[in-house]
């Protein structure tokens, strides 16, 4: 919360042809600034002046200007902003305090018509008006793509159990190939110590013995190759069984995978930009509603100075001499009742209110548009995705069959070497030589079987090491994922936080003024946080609402709970205040906007407003308050004065 207390320097704002403001210039004091006088004298346009330079739109050009102009300097920076008339709409130029009015207008610049002040009266839907700075959308958006990145952490953690589960039967199956390859090596050299002595009997034969252990040594090699080929043939069958059942897996998903007509998507794209184009329209409807809501309501306090000097008659009477119980129309120039002009004020107002409803329904049907077509896409991104995975799964199947008819062509030409080279053997072998050739042979086949073992134990430390580098991986995903918990969590509890903290922020408020106010039985107004179930659009939804109690009590004492409709007017302008108030502070909108605007407050008597104007002094760096001389009298001698513009 910002403390008036400790903002040092001053501010001051320029303004020129704004509202009924020729040219003027005042100094701000930090805290509380009052602008005392009777209606017609510009407080309100000068508080339009500064909703001006901090970036409002809700502003109004003097009448007969083309242009107009607010500077605001506070401290050493200074923001300028120029207003030109352009036909029936004004262009806004310059450099604003804020890029983004939004939360000022809500729930800082408490006017007469400002929204948050008038929701209690207008019946709106308090939840969502509080919640309307907050782009649910975005977060939304953001909740999406976390819970697809904890997915995948999920499934890599996943991955890395199931791979964990395989470490003792890894381990287990390493010793046992140690043991086979250390055995295996010890029946080797035994055997290779039998042929060493063999060879020490049969020195004359060595020459033909030298001929068949090169027979025998080709004959060991190509066996060697025979069954690395069938080692190779039977993984490629195993790896074509896989491919063929993920095959079938991905038609049976691209089946059940009803296909998104481009035309679908096309439509819903036009029916989003008709929207879009409608509430475009709607938008500016609304705006010109309301300038000439402001203008009338202008005329009728007398602030249009220029207007009425433009209506005095042919004998010199003023304006000010026929507002009795008629007024001189102002687009006419007849007499009529005042009740009348009034009343289709009222009618604007309705129209205006009728096309936010209007424009609310629009958004409603625009967001419901955009989510059916990120459905289709979504369909359509997937089903592709599966064709893609379904062609390279055939793409690899082709290419295994390829390999595995490859290999079946070496095998064939390696069985026949084998027999070539068996009966080479045969031919050489002789009685003398049958048990060295036995030995050999043996010797071979031992071998052959420690290199299978060894390579067996490469492809299990191989697997076991990958397991274990995964586990120094694990705990960093498990760290990760713990965060991006963390994240979705308070993105799926901030919307409920806010609401929380508003209902909060209101009731404690709401409790200290009335306490301080102390209306006659009004024992306590509060909002209560509520959900129903509504319709959406097609759909049904449980959607939040805030819902207003009010507690009065009998002169006996008893308590009972009325409606919000038998608030007297100064009641009801003490809620919608504190409710904007709650606004004000769950959105930290002191840490944007340094000012709060306080204007048309008659409906109050004098003492509660100063009691109220002392409650809302705590928050904002500079208080402005317009308020009639009577009712500004009530005000702390202490506060600042600002007695002409």
């Amino acid at each position: 919360m910002s403390d008036s207390k400790n903002v040092e320097e001053g501010a001051t704002i320029s303004a020129r042809n704004i509202g009924g403001i020729d040219d003027t210039t005042v100094d701000l004091h930090p805290g509380v600034n009052v602008l005392a006088g009777r209606n017609a004298t510009n407080r309100t346009s000068f508080l339009q002046a500064i909703m001006a330079a901090i970036g409002s739109r809700n502003v109004a050009l003097k009448g007969d200007a083309d242009e107009a102009e607010v500077e605001l300097t506070i401290g050493d920076s200074t923001y300028r902003r120029r207003l030109i008339r352009q036909n029936e709409n004004v262009r806004f130029e310059g450099g604003p305090y804020l890029d983004d009015p939004e939360l000022a207008d809500l729930f800082a610049f408490l006017l007469e018509s400002n929204e948050a002040r008038r929701a209690v009266a207008t019946g709106a839907n308090l939840r969502d008006l509080i919640m309307r700075p907050v782009d649910t959308e975005e977060i939304k958006s953001k909740i999406t793509r976390l819970e697809s990145e904890k997915d995948e952490i999920d499934e890599e953690i996943e991955a890395i159990e199931q791979r964990k589960q395989r470490l003792p039967e890894l381990e287990s199956e390493q010793t046992r190939l140690e043991a086979e390859i250390e055995e295996t090596q010890a029946a080797l050299s035994e055997k290779e110590a039998e042929i060493d002595a063999a060879d020490a009997d049969v020195q004359t034969q060595r020459r033909e013995q030298k001929q068949l252990e090169e027979k025998l040594e080709a004959l060991r090699e190509a066996r060697n190759d025979l069954e690395d080929i069938r080692y190779e043939l039977e993984t490629e069958r195993e790896s074509i069984e896989s491919l063929k059942q993920d095959r079938a897996t991905l038609r049976e998903e691209l089946d059940a995978l009803p296909e998104t007509p481009d035309k679908t998507i096309d439509h819903l794209d036009e029916e989003i930009e008709r929207l879009r184009e409608r509430r475009r329209r709607l938008d500016s409807e609304i705006n010109s509603l309301q300038s000439t809501v402001r203008f009338n309501e202008e005329m009728l306090e007398g602030e249009r100075t220029d207007v009425y000097e433009a209506m005095t008659d042919d004998d010199g009477h003023t304006t000010d001499d026929l507002l009795s119980d008629d007024v001189v129309c102002w687009t006419c120039g007849s007499e009529v009742p005042r009740d009348q002009i009034e009343g289709t004020i009222e009618d604007l107002r309705t129209l205006r209110q009728e096309k936010l409803d209007t424009k609310r329904e629009m958004t409603d049907e625009l967001d419901e548009l955009k989510a059916d077509k990120e459905g289709l896409e979504g369909q359509r991104a997937r089903r592709h995705e599966y064709q893609r995975r379904l062609s390279e799964t055939e793409d690899e199947l082709q290419q295994r069959e390829e390999r595995i008819e490859q290999l079946k062509a070496r095998r064939s030409e390696v069985e026949t070497t084998i027999q070539d080279l068996e009966s080479d053997v045969e031919a050489l072998e002789s009685e003398q030589f049958e048990e060295i050739l036995d030995l050999h042979q043996e010797a071979n086949e031992l071998e052959y079987e420690l290199g299978r073992l060894e390579t067996d134990l490469e492809d299990v430390n191989d697997e076991i090491e990958g397991i274990e580098s995964r586990l120094d991986d694990q705990s960093e995903l498990e760290a990760e994922r713990e965060r991006i918990s963390q994240e979705l969590t308070d993105l799926r509890t901030r919307v409920e936080t806010l609401e929380e903290d508003a209902i909060e922020a209101f009731n404690d408020h709401m409790e200290g003024v009335l306490d301080t106010l102390n209306y006659d039985n009004l024992e306590r107004i509060w909002l209560e946080r509520v959900q129903r179930e509504v319709r959406d659009g097609r759909r049904k939804a449980i959607k939040t609402f805030f819902e207003l109690h009010v507690v009065r009590s009998t002169a006996s004492g008893v308590t009972y709970e009325d409606t919000i409709d038998h608030l007297s007017e100064s009641e009801r302008e003490v809620t919608g205040l504190v409710f904007a108030l709650a606004g004000y502070l769950v959105h930290d909108v002191h840490e944007k906007v340094p000012f709060v605007l306080l204007d048309s407050l008659e409906a109050i008597d004098s003492e509660r407003i100063a009691d109220l104007v002392d409650h809302f002094s705590d928050f904002p760096d500079y208080l402005l308050v317009a308020l009639l001389p009577e009712d500004a009298q009530a005000l702390d001698d202490n506060y600042a004065r600002i007695r002409s513009l």
